[in-house]
């Protein structure tokens, strides 16, 4: 029986991939529907984004002793990040209890729904990404070729946060206290990860459980660090390759296992 769950997951992940063009639309229907007479839109987001920028820039820059041309950068990319991975997260959370109606009436594959609110949170992540060029010429730095790097670790980070928000999305459709106890972790986590903090002021004994041990550091680097002209290390690689391979393989066998319950629960 455990040979079939894995097939039961991957035949509906193969569905949804088939229906992006759905996806994409149901995407774009969100974010137009969330910000509907809305004179700035989505953009909103980005100017609250950019003075939340520079007002801790100014308070945490001073504090840390750091030069505003590099912290302005650091904290910047960080925080674009972060909000994404948080918003994936919560989203993912409800992501079947939100799309109940739509569950119970169309025959359409589970997997859609996770699709839909990463490739929504992918539209508002674009428009977050301005912010940065506009820092980088406000500091007087640039992006060199290595910032290409930054491509494939923004894949490797959608391909684990997809993974998250389905099995997220599966425990909370059966336990509905998950999403508190997700949003409470993740405020734990926005702390322990180097986003308002720069790495370099950590102790050395310090830094192996707060950086090395922290997958959310490495899934951020693999896309900050490129940016910010350094490469990421083999360590930052391979543990965000690690991540992706032993969650999809959790996430496959949890799936296949509880997809015909999911809309019982609901």
């Amino acid at each position: 029986m455990l040979r079939s769950y894995p097939m039961i997951a991957l035949s509906d992940i193969a569905g949804a991939i088939k229906r992006y063009p759905l996806v994409g639309m149901l995407g774009w229907q969100d974010v137009r529907q969330r910000y509907r007479r809305s004179a700035l839109g989505p953009f909103w987001i980005t100017l609250s984004m950019g003075v939340m920028i520079a007002t801790i820039g100014i308070v945490f820059g001073q504090i840390f002793s750091t030069p505003m041309e590099d912290y302005l950068p650091f904290l910047t990319i960080g925080m674009v990040l972060w909000a994404f991975i948080a918003s994936v997260v919560t989203e993912g959370s409800t992501g079947f209890i939100a799309a109940e109606a739509v569950i119970k009436q169309l025959p359409i594959p589970l997997f859609v729904h996770i699709m839909r609110l990463v490739w929504r949170n992918l539209l508002i992540l674009a428009h977050n990404l301005v912010i940065i060029p506009i820092v980088m010429l406000f500091v007087g730095k640039s992006l060199g070729w290595i910032a290409l790097l930054a491509v494939p670790g923004l894949l490797l980070l959608v391909l684990n946060l997809s993974w998250i928000a389905l099995i997220l999305a599966i425990l909370c459709a059966r336990y509905r206290d998950i999403p508190q106890i997700v949003a409470s972790v993740l405020q734990v986590v926005f702390y322990l990860t180097p986003i308002m903090w720069v790495p370099k002021l950590l102790p050395e004994r310090a830094a192996v459980y707060l950086l090395d041990s922290n997958p959310t550091f490495h899934l951020i680097e693999v896309v900050r660090a490129p940016l910010l002209g350094q490469a990421p290390t083999m360590a930052n690689w391979l543990s965000t390759l690690a991540l992706a391979a032993v969650g999809w393989l959790a996430a496959v066998i949890i799936y296949g296992r509880h997809k015909p319950r999911i809309a019982f629960w609901l």
